[in-house]
């Protein structure tokens, strides 16, 4: 499984159905990731959530369509969902090092080389856990496309990641498009049959799906990096992976 993981934090598994910040599930990823890294893993966090935490805190009940207003949604909720994982990180004499990103930066030579070496310097200090988002407030064109799945992926890459880990909601890739039926377990190739299975979201706070999930399987695989999608509420997911149980669904696309 290698020691140095990316793992994607949905919007959907950070919010409450009412549109909060869940805090709780915030604090139990968290205390796994602190476990992790007394174990000697080397966590990357790439985290959604700031937009659904801006809506909260400016009292919108609906998401709203125009990316000025989901861009000023970002520059809101994103503070206060650093400060949450600042203040669990805390408890772990830990500390958060924020990194916003976006695709313009992904395509520059000397912004990767920098991202790169500030990252690895950082999880060579084993007091930090860098966390990562898109930079919403300017990546308006993201935010339509919306989903940090990929961008999860791309920065497995970049820091040469071992595995890549997307936890949301949802067990993995099930054997009906509507995320019914059972849990298939391995996924070997991605074709027109694994295609057929991705279904979308109709959450107005999630934007992702398991269609950004396929092609986030594909990019990692590109730097020969295994991904899994599994359910973020499971308990002990992550340390339960980190042991070697069979839970999700494995990308094993090299």
């Amino acid at each position: 499984m290698g020691k140095r993981w990316v793992i994607k934090l949905g919007s959907g598994l950070l919010t409450r159905k009412n549109g909060s910040v869940d805090r709780a599930r915030i604090r139990d990823i968290i205390d796994q990731v602190a476990v992790l890294r007394r174990k000697g893993h080397e966590v990357v966090l790439v985290t959604s959530g700031a937009i659904a935490a801006g809506m909260t805190t400016m009292g919108l009940k609906k998401r709203p369509s125009e990316a000025r207003e989901l861009q000023a949604c970002a520059t809101v909720g994103q503070p206060e969902l650093m400060a949450e994982y600042r203040r669990h990180l805390g408890r772990h004499k830990l500390l958060g090092a924020q990194l916003l990103l976006t695709y313009w930066d992904l395509d520059s030579r000397t912004c990767i080389r920098n991202a790169r070496a500030t990252l690895d310097f950082l999880l060579s200090q084993k007091r930090f856990i860098p966390i990562i988002n898109e930079n919403d407030a300017i990546a308006d064109e993201e935010i339509k496309v919306g989903d940090n799945d990929r961008l999860s992926a791309h920065v497995a890459v970049l820091t040469e990641a071992d595995l890549l880990i997307i936890l949301s909601g949802i067990p993995g890739l099930m054997t009906k498009p509507d995320g019914t039926g059972e849990l298939i377990p391995r996924v070997k190739r991605i074709d027109e049959r694994i295609r057929a299975l991705a279904g979308g979201t109709t959450s107005e706070r999630n934007v992702g799906g398991m269609v950004t999930k396929l092609l986030a399987a594909e990019i990692a695989a590109s730097g020969k990096i295994d991904t899994f999608i599994a359910d973020g509420r499971r308990k002990n997911v992550l340390t339960d992976l980190a042991k070697g149980k069979i839970i999700g669904t494995r990308f094993s696309l090299q």
